[in-house]
């Protein structure tokens, strides 16, 4: 009898435990791999005392409607430039080419950069940087843009994914240097997809 309470005891303790450590939210692989990395210490850019209390980044619901194929129109010949941070640094950036898409049966445009140091780091040889602004900033999303990590293709055409919209580490912590959203970069549309603003600050 006794031995039979212990591991009533045990059991209770046991899924006692598991309730305790909450799975990972999110509704896709994405947006789980975001919140893990926002609530691991060692890789979040939220401080402290918002990462303690930290369940999940808020997405707008996934939708297929933009995930789109894009033309990349290549631009060799483009020069290098300063692009402006939030703060006294500035980011050395070419457009690598030129993005043209439709959304919601409207054609759109936006440039897709390299950066010069990104592309000699090991593994981002082939990196390019989307920026972008929309009519979301500063109401459901972060007033200062997001950014799309791409990848630069081997013909001319390249999946954007706006449901993988994410915000500047500025978003969630001023420490950070982050490089601003150049204008020609704005969408006269919603893009109701990808992480929105945070409230956590």
């Amino acid at each position: 009898m006794k031995h039979l309470i212990t591991l009533f005891v045990s059991i209770i303790c046991l899924t006692g435990c598991a309730q305790d450590k909450r799975p990972i939210q999110g509704e896709t692989e994405f947006q789980r791999e975001l919140n893990a990395e926002y609530k691991d210490a060692s890789k979040s850019p939220l401080k402290d005392k918002d990462r303690k209390k930290f369940e999940g980044l808020d997405f707008f619901k996934f939708d297929p409607m933009y995930v789109v194929n894009a033309r990349l129109e290549r631009t060799p010949d483009s020069k290098w430039f300063n692009m402006r941070t939030t703060t006294s640094r500035v980011s050395k950036e070419r457009v690598y080419g030129i993005l043209h898409f439709e959304l919601k049966g409207k054609p759109y445009q936006l440039n897709v950069y390299q950066g010069e140091e990104t592309m000699k780091l090991e593994g981002m040889e082939d990196y390019l940087f989307l920026p972008f602004l929309d009519e979301t900033n500063g109401f459901e999303s972060y007033g200062g843009g997001r950014y799309i990590d791409l990848r630069i293709p081997k013909g001319d055409t390249i999946e954007i994914d706006f449901n993988k919209a994410y915000n500047p580490y500025c978003a969630y912590n001023d420490k950070y240097s982050c490089p601003i959203v150049p204008r020609e970069n704005y969408l006269q549309t919603k893009v109701e997809a990808g992480v929105k603003d945070f409230g956590g600050h």
